[in-house]
């Protein structure tokens, strides 16, 4: 399992890094598919749970806030993420007429399907967006990233306190803080090597996107837990050998993305 896991990282690595380099349409398209593939996973959890959210609406809604985000930043996102809940409650309420079946929940579900990944996913694109934001992405994930590593490393060999048994039955007190730590040490030594080519970045800046992301951003891995718990779901797909679903993989960095971008913004940026 720990050879595929790191092979799986070997290859997508680059791919990550190639398309965040060019930015622009093609960042969004690559983005764009992470979430419509997370989004059917999403889906299918809530499924495999007996429930009936429409992937008709998921993962097109889903794509059309990645997309918008792409061309318009958050302009017009009252507009569109208004029209895609009235979507929604329509396409249910068709759903209800043609089935006869109980919708409300579904309703709910699947409108947290977009707002989860869809929505705070597209942060993913807003922090590309950013004055410099190849820098700021390229500090922010590989946080996260070497935090989950460290985490599921170190907690697998050492873990013996149990963090949220209830949620995660895996995840222990010594992988988080352990997670935490590297989240930490990374933030430092990203933002002395990015310096080099963005010299505005300081190091005080790693140290308080890897302190924030590092305590904060694991939750993203628990409340995807939370979902797949009540099912009884080990993995949400077995896209990633090593690793399980996309969704697996980037609920972190969901998280991660929207703090990394609030803090950049509130603290070091007027956008």
């Amino acid at each position: 399992m720990l050879a595929q896991r790191l092979l799986v990282i070997i290859v997508l690595i680059p791919v990550g890094v190639t398309f965040a380099v060019l930015g622009g349409w093609a960042y969004a398209a690559f983005i764009t598919l992470i979430l419509v593939v997370a989004a059917w996973e999403y889906w299918r959890i809530f499924r495999r749970g007996g429930f009936a959210p429409l992937a008709g609406v998921l993962l097109p809604g889903v794509a059309i806030l990645v997309l918008s985000r792409a061309a318009w930043g958050f302009d017009h996102s009252h507009l569109i993420l208004s029209a895609l809940i009235l979507v929604t409650m329509l396409a249910h309420m068709g759903a209800m007429a043609a089935t006869r079946t109980a919708q409300g929940v579904d309703f709910a579900i699947t409108l947290g399907g977009l707002l989860y990944i869809g929505w705070l996913g597209s942060y993913l694109i807003s922090l590309r967006a950013l004055p410099q934001g190849l820098w700021w992405l390229l500090l922010v994930i590989p946080i996260i990233g070497i935090a989950d590593s460290a985490a599921f490393l170190i907690g697998r060999r050492f873990g013996q306190h149990k963090l949220a048994p209830a949620i995660s039955p895996n995840k222990t007190w010594e992988g988080y803080l352990a997670g935490v730590v590297f989240a930490i040490l990374s933030g430092l030594l990203l933002a002395w090597l990015w310096r080099l080519r963005y010299p505005e970045l300081h190091l005080s800046q790693g140290l308080v996107l890897g302190v924030m992301i590092g305590v904060f951003a694991p939750l993203g891995d628990l409340g995807e837990s939370m979902f797949k718990r009540q099912f009884g779901v080990k993995e949400a797909s077995h896209l990633l050998p090593g690793h399980g679903g996309v969704l697996d993989r980037i609920d972190s960095w969901i998280w991660a993305a929207v703090i990394g971008y609030y803090l950049i913004t509130g603290l070091w940026l007027s956008v």
